[in-house]
């Protein structure tokens, strides 16, 4: 990765060069920067900048930085582009669930002009098949190109035939061993193959042990059994058992990563995928729910604050745990909710027994509630010298940090019981939720204390 100065000089650089149309000097600017620096470079140009030097780039650099380009980018950039250059100096060398992410970027009447324009009609077909799955499916992300033997075929076939087979293939992970109507049978190492006689038979020296996913697999199922298996690559079979593709650990860790800023981004009350180059109106639009729900939230803990207004009037030292109370119940239900939202998104196995997982998180909230119930007690009781305030704090403290321990761990595990993703139930929905119910129980115990109900 380039670093910022040099970022900075190169693209100076490049816009003097741009202004003068000096295509030489700019191809020779570009030609040993690594495809992901390039795309960083070109996010910083405009889009008349941008298309100047992508189109000096050979066929595969060009495609190596299409990809690295954010999505949003992308697609603003290919609407410059014609359809035919989309196809014969992009498409035709990428592997081909790169290419059906770029040709799923495209408006519909521009998908059908560049499928018709690729000359390749066995890569047209793949992309078209690859469409066809679900985006968040196995077959979504999967690529055709992989290398696959039959298993009645000797050494000496097997090795013509991979010869012929990897020039389609950036990396040869694994060989996929067929039957003759083509269902995945196991997998063949490169070193078991070198180390037999050529007229060993396949089907007597492939392992049968392969794991492998259908193409209607979720990706988030994907990326547990490639960790789980120390994976990196995943054949992907249809519903017979056909081998359609493979999946890389790249595939694997560009979702990881995505789903990673997306349950962030639902942490922090943002709904919805924004990035930092979208406008005013789509990021507000992302950020507004969660903020509503702040803005009622806090009108209904002026209510509740109201409804007590002689209590606090009458003692007004209660109101100086307010902060403190709100601020617990905030932290605890987090703390709970973020754990057990993280167990299942790593697809921890514990989470399938929920009465477990509540019995733990009982045990813990009671241990922190008496460790904090019991300090604030010590500090009110030599602190303010008045035992109904001591007693008053050190109860509603204990009581808050149990319940919104308990709603912090019931609400995710409901919305992952219904399908919903329980990365929705942390940050402000917990927090407000909590500081409401926080703040009740605290004025309700503390008006028994001070016999103010």
């Amino acid at each position: 990765m380039m670093s910022f100065e040099a970022t900075r000089e190169y693209i100076e650089q490049l816009r003097e060069l741009i202004e003068e149309g000096n295509k030489k000097e700019v191809a020779v600017l570009m030609k040993d920067l690594h495809p992901a620096d390039i795309a960083e470079i070109m996010d910083d140009l405009n889009t008349e900048e941008a298309k100047f030097i992508y189109l000096l780039l050979d066929g595969e650099k060009a495609s190596d930085v299409l990809i690295e380009i954010d999505e949003d980018d992308r697609r603003r950039f290919l609407k410059v582009i014609p359809a035919e250059m989309i196809a014969t100096r992009f498409i035709e060398y990428m592997d081909s669930d790169d290419a059906a992410d770029v040709v799923a970027d495209l408006d519909e009447d521009v998908q059908k002009e560049v499928l018709n324009e690729i000359e390749d009609i066995e890569q047209a077909g793949d992309i078209i098949d690859l469409l066809d799955y679900e985006e968040d499916s196995a077959g979504g992300i999967m690529a055709k190109e992989l290398v696959a033997v039959n298993e009645n075929w000797n050494v000496a076939t097997c090795l013509k035939e991979i010869s012929r087979q990897a020039e389609e293939v950036d990396e040869i992970f694994y060989i996929y061993v067929t039957d003759d109507d083509d269902k995945l049978k196991g997998i063949l190492s490169l070193k078991k193959l070198i180390l037999n006689h050529t007229n060993t038979k396949v089907s007597k020296i492939y392992d049968p042990d392969v794991k492998k996913v259908f193409t209607s697999t979720r990706q988030e199922e994907v990326a547990e059994l490639m960790d789980k298996y120390d994976l990196v690559a995943m054949p992907v079979v249809d519903e017979i058992g056909r081998l359609q593709g493979r999946i890389t650990f790249d595939d694997v860790i560009d979702f990881v990563r995505d789903e990673a800023e997306k349950d962030y981004q639902m942490v922090s009350g943002i709904t919805g995928d924004v990035e930092p180059g979208d406008k005013v109106w789509h990021v507000l639009r992302a950020r507004f729910p969660w903020l509503l729900i702040g803005l009622l939230g806090g009108i209904l803990s002026a209510v509740v604050l109201g409804s007590h207004e002689e209590s606090l009037t009458k003692v007004t030292q209660l109101a100086f745990f307010i902060p403190l109370i709100a601020a617990m119940a905030g932290n605890v239900g987090v703390q709970s909710s973020s754990i057990v939202v993280q167990s299942i998104a790593s697809g921890v196995k514990d989470i399938e027994t929920p009465v477990r997982k509540l019995v733990k998180e009982i045990s813990i909230a009671v241990l922190t509630a008496s460790i904090f119930a019991v300090l604030i007690f010590f500090y009110n009781f030599f602190v303010s010298g008045n035992m109904n305030l001591t007693y008053s704090v050190s109860i509603s403290l204990f009581i808050v940090i149990i319940f919104a321990s308990l709603f912090g761990t019931v609400i995710p595990l409901i919305l992952h019981r219904f399908k919903i993703d329980p990365a929705l139930a942390t940050g402000p929905f917990i927090t407000t939720m909590n500081d409401i119910l926080g703040m009740m129980i605290y004025l309700s115990i503390s008006g028994m204390f001070f016999n103010l109900v």
